[in-house]
């Protein structure tokens, strides 16, 4: 069996208390963004499991984007990265 070497850790603790390992991260070749596949990404890349730039380079995000769902999350909660919610949590100008 071979394993293949990766920099960082292979998992890691989450807030409550959970384990989130690289195997719980959706695949390189996603297309179609749910809100739980978001939320992963964002829950590695703040636990330290994944670095921005590993994430924007294997989801072939944009830096814009990713920090999109990470301002999301933060301030509304995994719900306000669902397509259908994006006008009840965004900003008033």
């Amino acid at each position: 069996m071979y394993i293949r070497k990766i920099q960082g850790p292979h998992t890691v603790s989450l807030p409550d208390g959970s384990t989130m390992t690289r195997s719980d991260l959706p695949s390189p070749t996603t297309t179609r963004w749910v809100a739980s596949r978001k939320a992963a990404v964002v829950r590695a890349v703040s636990c330290g499991l994944l670095s921005a730039s590993d994430a924007i380079r294997t989801y072939s995000l944009s830096e814009e984007e990713l920090e999109s769902w990470r301002v999301a999350v933060e301030r509304h909660g995994e719900k306000a990265l669902k397509t259908t919610a994006i006008q009840q949590f965004r900003e008033k100008e």
